[in-house]
């Protein structure tokens, strides 16, 4: 298992170290050693499939503009996870999941991993997901 590595959002006056761990590890910590995994995908995004067991709080929103942060995240994340729960916090590719981590350590969460490789890491390492029921018309 490789070990976390930091890195820290680009612009930011005072960096603040994000934890990124690979899926191999982050799966051992959200089955094994307790840690919760929220999703920071779209809830369209979730909808295609997602971890057992995942939260939900998006971090942007898809727009007629683009993409927009959301601006109650940290409030949102706050309702459901305490500052010293352990978390995995992942998204699709692993990027928006890192600048959400930027985010929860400036608000004083502090134990946040970003999961490197996100979603789609989960799925080509063949780890198990929750995908909706397929209807049929």
């Amino acid at each position: 298992m490789a070990p976390p590595h930091e890195t820290s959002a680009a612009g930011s006056e005072s960096p603040v170290p994000v934890v990124t761990v690979d899926v191999a590890a982050a799966s051992d910590l959200i089955t094994s050693a307790g840690h919760r995994y929220v999703d920071v995908r779209t809830e369209e995004e979730m909808n295609k499939g997602h971890l057992h067991n995942s939260l939900n709080v998006p971090f942007m929103f898809v727009t007629p503009q683009g993409k927009e942060k959301n601006p109650l995240f940290v409030e949102q994340f706050s309702s459901l996870v305490s500052k010293e729960e352990h978390v995995v916090v992942g998204c699709q590719s692993g990027k928006r999941s890192e600048l959400a981590c930027v985010d929860l350590l400036e608000a004083g969460f502090k134990n946040v991993k970003n999961m490197g490789g996100g979603y789609a890491a989960w799925l080509d390492n063949g780890f198990p997901i929750n995908t909706p029921p397929h209807t049929m018309y």
